[in-house]
C-alpha cells in the first residue's frame, strides 16, 4: 500500500508510548510542510520484510528506529554513515534513490542536554572545577555507544558501565578505548558526578529501576533517558536529594531535530521548544 502524501515514521516494539509523532507533527505544522509522521509497531522478525516494503513506497522518506531494533537495523543498510563501524546501532534510516542510508542522531540527543546542564546557574557550583568528572551509565543497549562517545568528548573519566553481561559490553565498545570500567548489574555504584539511566527500567510497562541517586555527589547531575512517566523514580530521587537532573523529553527533542531535517529537508523550528514541551506534557 502506498500513499501520495510524503511521510516518515518511528518504528519499534513497543511503540504506542512514542511521542515522536507529536514532535514531528508539531514541527511540520509550524513550517507548513504537507507531510506526516507516524508510529508503527515492527518486531525484530518483521524488520527485514518491513524495510523492503517501505523501499517500494515512493512517498516514504525514512524512519527513526527505537528499541529493540537499533542494532538489527544496522545490518540491513545499503550504506552506514560510519563505514568503519558497520555494526554500530542506528536510529535513523533515510531512503535516497532507493537505497537505505543509516545514521545515528542519539549523539545529539545526549550532547545537547548535557551542554545545557553544564551552564552554571546562579549560586551553583556545578561543574565545580576543570578536574576530571566521573560518570556511571546504567545499561548496555543501543544508545550506550552514543552516550560513551559524548562523555568521552566532554572529558568524563572514568566512565563506569553497569550491565548484566561484560561480554556484550565489550563487543559493543571494543573499538572505543578510553577509561571504561565494568560493574555487574546489582553491585553498588561508585561515587560519581553524573549518573545516566540508559535502560528502559522505570518506564511505564517496564520493571522498576533498582538503583537510586545515592552515589551522585551533592553537586552532581542525573540524566534520565526515559520519559514515560516524565518523573521516574530516579528523577524523583534526584529532586529529593537536591540534585540537578535532565529528563527524557530533553533528549527526545534534541535527537529528533537532526532527524527532522534529514527526513523533511528543513531545520526543525527550535524557537518553539517551550510550546512543544507544553504539548508533550499534556
Amino acid at each position: 500500500m502506498t500513499s501520495a502524501q510524503p511521510y516518515a515514521e518511528v518504528i519499534g516494539d513497543p511503540i504506542a508510548h512514542s511521542k515522536s509523532p507529536l514532535i514531528h507533527g508539531f514541527w511540520l505544522d509550524k513550517l507548513g510542510i504537507d507531510a506526516r509522521y507516524d508510529a508503527t509497531r515492527v518486531t525484530a522478525a518483521e524488520l527485514p520484510g518491513f524495510l523492503e516494503q517501505r523501499r517500494a513506497d515512493p512517498a516514504w522518506r525514512g524512519c527513526n528506529v527505537t528499541m529493540p531494533l537499533k542494532i538489527a537495523a544496522a545490518a540491513l543498510l545499503d550504506e552506514h554513515r560510519s563505514p568503519d563501524r558497520v555494526n554500530e546501532p542506528v536510529n535513523l534510516l533515510i531512503k535516497m534513490e532507493g537505497r537505505l542510508i543509516g545514521t545515528n542522531t542519539d549523539v545529539h540527543g545526549v550532547l545537547e542536554p548535557l551542554r545545557m546542564a553544564a551552564r552554571p546557574l546562579p549560586g551553583s557550583s556545578w561543574p565545580a572545577s576543570d578536574a576530571p568528572r566521573s560518570a556511571v551509565v546504567l545499561g548496555s543497549g543501543g544508545v550506550l555507544l552514543s552516550v560513551t562517545r559524548v562523555l568521552k568528548s566532554l572529558g568524563y573519566r572514568p566512565v563506569t558501565v553497569v550491565a548484566r553481561s561484560e561480554e556484550k559490553l565489550r563487543e559493543l565498545l571494543d573499538q572505543e578505548g578510553g577509561q571504561l570500567r565494568f560493574v555487574p548489574w546489582g553491585a553498588p555504584l561508585p561515587a560519581c558526578d553524573l549518573l545516566v539511566n540508559a535502560t528502559p527500567l522505570g518506564m511505564a510497562g517496564q520493571g522498576p529501576l533498582s538503583y537510586d541517586a545515592a552515589s551522585v555527589r551533592p553537586d552532581g547531575l542525573v540524566f534520565e533517558m526515559s520519559y514515560d512517566p516524565l518523573v521516574t523514580s530516579l528523577v524523583a530521587d534526584a529532586r529529593a536529594r537536591g540534585l540537578r537532573w535532565i529528563d527524557g523529553l530533553q533528549m527526545l527533542v534534541a535527537q529528533a531535530a537532526p532527524s527532522f531535517e534529514r527526513l523533511f529537508g528543513q531545520p526543525a523550528p527550535r524557537e518553539h521548544d517551550a510550546e512543544l514541551r507544553e504539548l508533550l506534557l499534556r
